[in-house]
């Protein structure tokens, strides 16, 4: 049986596995919490066969619960709604994160926040893996000592023979002859020694208790001293567990696909396959309608997938474009631009640029303006399509030094420059952007911005926009692009 670990965190979820049998805890990648969590997890359990979940469960200092426990409880009691049947364990933790860097610091130079999370939730589940150990080792030991049947009850017995015995000597010592006072003596002496009997037999099963304690704190101990140089082993087992077998390749939403090539290449794949296979022809009818030269931008649904040690960048690349297949169907994205005067592609472009600026709870409507700003003839007028264009043309920002130049730059995906959408998606958008485009808010604002407490900011107006410019965004609005 497989069992799925969670690592909960307000921005991403860090994804482990072991099977019962091995009891190896392995990492395999993170989940964004983008509103589209529930459905990716709900695909790790398909994968994987399993309704079994272990969810750390952080702890203070002082071993007591923090709010994030609480979050972490409440994210239990929803993912039960989400899968039926499911099995949750929460598993106490803490500092798990911190080990879990220094694990990665000592096996690699470079590593994502996201990996660090996978880590944390494979802590998370070898110790509830060590603690079913030590509850088993317990377990089998008390059955080895425990007392049969036929033996307690002959300690009940003796013990019963005794007290009767010293009672009936106390009755009758004053009324007896000196043989019969003898007799008492002789009656006393056997049941002192039955007494000595039963105190052996209660003594010896104490001191085998005892001995199982011990054995369950000597399992402990063992499991603790194990961790110290677990950073090693664990790499060890896992090079062995993947050796011959599949590994597992996430892609968040909103990263583009310069992201994604650094992070093939990172895995080993050459730079030259990764470029053949992104401008590769590949056969899905989603991508007939993009415009001639569009690259595969948008189009790369995020998701884990799992897949074996031979697979090809192609192979990757068309697992992805399949899940973007079925995220498409199943939420009939295309007949819901169509509504809103959007080709699929139109839709997906905008979807992208909704997944930079916003965060999902925030989407709908930021989905809203532009599609006000459209459907007005007003420029989105969006800086992260900027930055994008920067990534195309100046990646380094070596020739565009500061904001005042970046705005100048003469790209088709610059929107603060050209009336309408850019021309092609600018990130690969998650599910909650592309249904926020799909079904925006019932709203009518023309602007937005993102305050420097992280909050959203909407109004209908110029003058109503530069007011919260300068009541909310001192500083974040005058980050680089």
């Amino acid at each position: 049986m497989k069992i799925i670990a969670l690592d909960v965190g307000e921005k991403r979820i860090g994804v482990a596995r072991a099977d019962s049998a091995t009891r190896i805890a392995v990492p395999v990648g993170y989940v964004g919490v983008d509103g589209s969590e529930w459905q990716e997890i709900i695909k790790i359990a398909r994968l994987n066969n399993t309704n079994f979940f272990v969810l750390g469960l952080p702890r203070s200092n002082e071993g007591k619960e923090t709010a994030q426990s609480m979050y972490v409880r409440q994210f239990a009691k929803k993912l039960s709604e989400k899968i039926p049947g499911i099995r949750v364990r929460f598993q106490d933790e803490s500092l798990t994160s911190v080990i879990a860097e220094e694990r990665l610091r000592a096996r690699k130079k470079h590593y994502e926040r996201g990996e660090i999370d996978a880590e944390a939730a494979s802590i998370i589940l070898q110790d509830f893996l060590e603690g079913l150990r030590a509850e088993q080792a317990f377990n089998d030991t008390l059955t080895d000592v425990r007392p049969k049947p036929s033996d307690g009850s002959r300690v009940a017995r003796v013990a019963t023979g005794v007290k009767t015995a010293v009672s009936e000597a106390k009755d009758s010592a004053t009324n007896i002859t000196k043989k019969e006072a003898d007799r008492v003596k002789l009656n006393a002496k056997k049941a002192k020694h039955k007494m000595k009997t039963a105190t052996k037999w209660i003594t010896g099963i104490v001191i085998m208790v005892i001995l199982a304690l011990a054995a369950t704190g000597i399992a402990l101990f063992i499991r603790d001293q194990r961790y110290k140089e677990y950073g090693e082993y664990f790499a060890r087992q896992e090079a062995q567990i993947n050796e011959n077998s599949v590994f597992s390749f996430h892609i968040s939403p909103g990263e583009t696909i310069f992201d994604i090539k650094k992070k093939l290449v990172a895995l080993g794949y050459t730079e030259e396959e990764v470029e053949d296979a992104f401008s590769a022809n590949y056969d899905f009818d989603f991508l007939k309608e993009r415009p001639a030269g569009a690259t595969l931008e948008g189009y790369l649904y995020g998701e884990t997938y799992e897949f074996y040690k031979d697979s090809s960048v192609k192979d990757i690349i068309k697992k992805y474009l399949s899940g973007m297949g079925e995220i498409i169907i199943s939420n009939n994205l295309e007949e819901k631009y169509t509504d809103r005067g959007l080709s699929l592609h139109e839709g997906i472009t905008l979807a992208s640029v909704v997944q930079k600026e916003a965060k999902a709870p925030d989407q709908p409507t930021v989905a809203q303006v532009f599609l006000t700003r459209l459907d007005n003839g007003i420029m989105l007028g969006s800086d992260v399509t900027v930055s994008y264009a920067l990534d195309v043309v100046d990646p380094d920002r070596s020739e565009y030094v500061d904001n005042q130049a970046a705005l100048t730059l003469d790209s088709c995906y610059n929107t603060r420059l050209y009336a309408g959408l850019p021309c092609g998606p600018i990130s690969n958008p998650g599910l909650s952007a592309l249904l926020a485009v799909a079904e925006p808010s019932d709203s009518s604002y023309l602007y937005f911005l993102t305050g420097d407490d992280g909050m959203m900011y909407y109004s209908y107006t110029e003058e109503e926009h530069v007011q919260n410019i300068y009541e909310h965004c001192q500083t974040l609005c005058d980050v680089s692009l």
